[in-house]
């Protein structure tokens, strides 16, 4: 066995392409080279796209020569035992092993399958912090702590099932959930014990993980940790090119009820990047306005360190993502102020929900940045926008934008409380009945107001661009359309049926409607 490993190993090397070879490389471990000698053969494309890599090229003793500006690593202090060797295969696959419940011993070495931020962190220690605090890494515990949401995605994925009273909706299986909602929000590992596989080496022992595989920017993680770098730096290149690019984001970000992508590529800075795009240095740390590229992306936008010609620094390098974000403008009814906390199910409204807003538009304010808080974020990213642009510019997409704002709330405020009074009628069952306020086709049009199109009339009003996005392309026309529906409809009930008399907050009759009050709603 051990010969065979040796032999693997020298033609391993012997085969590694010219560009990319020993010379233009950092040290490779022992440890990897083992690796390397069978999963060359077993893996080649994993093997083959880390050799490519900027892990496999430079050890974290030359990246910490750098300059700070060009740092690509945030730690101060790397262990030996990585420092001067390339990040490969056993440099990441054995980092932490005792904090990793899938850790088992593979060919007399200890490593583990799931690597996560928190192994990161020992290079990429910041980042992994400001990850930590962003809402994406708190994807899964927001989507499935919030029973509000649980009753939309059981909805949309549940399984339904014909009984006596209708349609009621069984949920999903874990496989259905991880390749929805699960995909982007990440699903829950857990390790579930050893299993037996033949492998081209014999019968090997490796764990076997529920929810596994998933690469969702909330995964709960082996080890405690949430969310999943490789979600924007894919494995096992890792690299910034990528995570730079729009196409990443679009992986998720592509709507209708989070259209980023879409109207980004209908936008006058998607059109340059596609024009363009493929002349620009994505790799430059830091990334410099008009010489690396001459249009933001969504990393410029969002995350990236940029500096101007002369060097000077326009924004910091952030993995927070909400440091540059004053209003949260998807996936409720109603725009709001960026949450405090990265944790939003633990936001209440008035009403006792987990929203971030009442259903009358009003925020849950505790829970939410203030107005200073606000001021400072839309400077960071106007600062930005101040690259290409002259104030005036900036200002008037500023204004057209909080107007945007302004009017859609304004809109599925009208939106809502005609779905209100259809609930107060008895004409859908609602929360005031202790049912799902999204399972009743009625119910869908009032949620298609604001889920898609609503959205994407902010998105097309906050990314400068995509117009049709604000009228036909998911815009106001069928926004204008599902509030027209909703009308109708409740007119066509009141003529059909004779209306019941409305139900209140406490759950007694009132004798007239009030298309203006909320509905009761449980806690």
């Amino acid at each position: 066995m051990m010969r065979s490993t040796v032999i693997r190993l020298i033609i391993a090397f012997i085969l590694l392409p010219p560009s990319i070879g020993l010379s233009a490389r950092a040290p490779v471990s022992e440890a990897t080279e083992a690796c390397l000698g069978c999963h060359s053969s077993l893996h080649p494309g994993i093997v083959e796209e880390w050799q490519k890599s900027r892990h496999a090229r430079v050890a974290p003793r030359d990246a910490l020569r750098e300059k700070p500006i060009a740092r690509r690593i945030s730690a101060t202090d790397i262990p030996d035992r990585l420092k001067y060797v390339s990040v490969g295969c056993a440099e990441c696959h054995t980092l932490r092993v005792e904090h990793h419940a899938d850790a088992f011993i593979h060919n007399e070495v200890e490593i583990h399958v799931v690597v996560s931020p928190r192994d990161c962190a020992v290079c990429h220690v910041t980042e992994a912090d400001e990850y930590a605090e962003n809402i994406m890494a708190h994807a899964r515990g927001n989507l499935v702590d919030n029973p509000v949401f649980q009753d939309l995605q059981l909805s949309i994925i549940g399984t339904p099932v014909m009984s006596d009273a209708g349609i009621r909706y069984e949920p999903a299986d874990a496989d259905t959930r991880a390749e929805a909602c699960e995909y982007c929000h990440g699903t829950r590992l857990v390790h579930k014990g050893m299993e037996t596989r033949n492998t081209d080496m014999g019968e090997m022992e490796f764990p076997r993980i529920d929810g596994w595989p998933n690469q969702g920017v909330g995964r709960i993680n082996l080890d405690g940790s949430l969310g999943s770098c490789a979600a924007c730096h894919t494995r096992h290149a890792f690299s910034i090119e990528a995570a730079r690019k729009p196409y990443t984001c679009g992986e998720c970000h592509v709507g209708p009820d989070v259209p980023a992508y879409k109207v980004y590529t209908a936008s006058k800075h998607g059109n340059i990047f596609s024009a363009a795009g493929a002349d620009w240095d994505f790799a430059a740390v830091p990334w410099t306005i008009g010489k690396d590229f001459t249009a933001p992306t969504c990393g410029a936008c969002h995350m990236s360190l940029l500096v101007n010609t002369d060097g000077q620094t326009v924004v910091q390098r952030t993995h927070a993502m909400s440091d540059r974000l004053a209003w949260r403008i998807f996936g409720l009814p109603f725009s709001h102020p960026h949450p405090r906390r990265p944790e939003t199910s633990i936001i209440r409204n008035r009403d006792g929900l987990p929203l971030p807003t009442d259903f009358d538009g009003t925020p849950a304010s505790e829970f939410l940045i203030a107005p200073l808080e606000q001021e400072t974020r839309n400077r960071t990213l106007q600062a930005v926008c101040l690259g290409c642009h002259g104030k005036a510019w900036v200002d008037g997409h500023w204004k057209r934008f909080e107007n945007t704002l302004e009017t859609t709330d304004r809109d599925i405020l009208t939106a809502t409380r005609l779905m209100e009074e259809i609930w107060a009628r008895g004409y859908a069952q609602g929360l005031a009945q202790q049912a799902s306020p999204f399972d009743e086709a009625i119910e869908r049009t009032w949620c298609d107001s604001w889920l898609f199109y609503a959205n994407t009339v902010r998105f097309a009003s906050a990314m400068a661009g995509g117009g049709d996005f604000g009228v036909f392309a998911d815009g106001r026309y069928q926004l204008s359309r599902r509030i027209r529906e909703l009308a109708d409809e409740l007119a066509l009930r009141k003529r059909l049926f004779p209306p019941p008399e409305p139900i209140t907050r406490n759950g007694a009759p009132r004798r007239a409607a009030d298309p203006g009050g909320r509905i009761a709603l449980r806690r």
